[in-house]
């Protein structure tokens, strides 16, 4: 996992530094860090940042800048930062964790655990990137999710599809309980689900409210019919 840690206070950019290599071990990528927003959007240009530790208040600068573009975005973001207050709006934008400072070791591996995939605080909007800047797409609205190369179309309810910078691996660890992966390419709301059938040759598929049918993986059919209750 390639981290960027976005702090202007030297010793707390080290501290985190140094908890971040203990955290990863050695055959991780070094984490970098920079101090400002400049700087770090000049790395994340590259696009080789998987999680940005990012501190809010900046001197001369404001974290949520960086927050909201960073919710369009490829990569996972933990906010570590000593304004609690900001915790709600920082989730709102979906952030993975929000760490307070002071924070521990203990605490920061939390915060690594759920960009590995563990439970997050539910989102309740997803950002998607327009030319004329973001927009939040409300989580209530997603049916389901495909897979778009890279990227991924959000499918909403009424037919209509945004697509999201983020992978499906990293929706799915973004968005809440209630979304199954069903299919290498597919990510699916279950109170959408109205059928699971099996056709011939052992493919089994679901059919959603709107009669959208979807493939499911056959190493996943099993875990689905279990979440479904039958």
């Amino acid at each position: 996992m390639r981290v960027l840690i976005v702090e202007d206070e030297p010793l707390a950019s080290q501290r985190l530094l140094r908890l971040c290599r203990e955290l990863l071990g050695p055959d991780a990528p070094a984490p970098q860090a920079v101090a400002t927003l400049a700087g770090a959007r000049d790395v994340l240009s590259g696009r080789g940042v998987d999680l940005v530790l990012l501190d809010l208040h900046l001197t001369g600068d404001d974290g949520f800048e960086l927050l909201t573009e960073a919710a369009a975005s490829a990569f996972h973001t933990v906010v570590v930062s000593a304004s609690g207050d900001q915790a709600l709006r920082a989730y709102e934008l979906g952030v993975l964790d929000f760490v307070p400072k002071p924070y521990t070791a203990e605490r920061l591996g939390k915060a690594f655990a759920r960009v590995q995939g563990r439970a997050a605080s539910p989102l309740s909007t997803l950002a998607v990137r327009k030319p004329r800047g973001i927009v939040l797409v409300p989580v209530a609205d997603v049916s389901h999710v495909r897979a778009a190369g890279d990227y991924s179309d959000l499918v909403l309810r009424d037919g209509s599809t945004e697509l999201s910078e983020k992978s499906l691996e990293r929706l799915q660890a973004l968005l809440p309980s209630d979304f199954q992966r069903i299919h290498r390419s597919h990510l699916v709301r279950l109170s959408e689900v109205v059928r699971l059938w099996t056709l011939e040759g052992s493919r089994t598929e679901v059919q959603l409210r709107d009669g959208t049918r979807l493939p499911v993986g056959r190493s996943r059919v099993e875990a689905l019919r279990t979440r479904l209750g039958g």
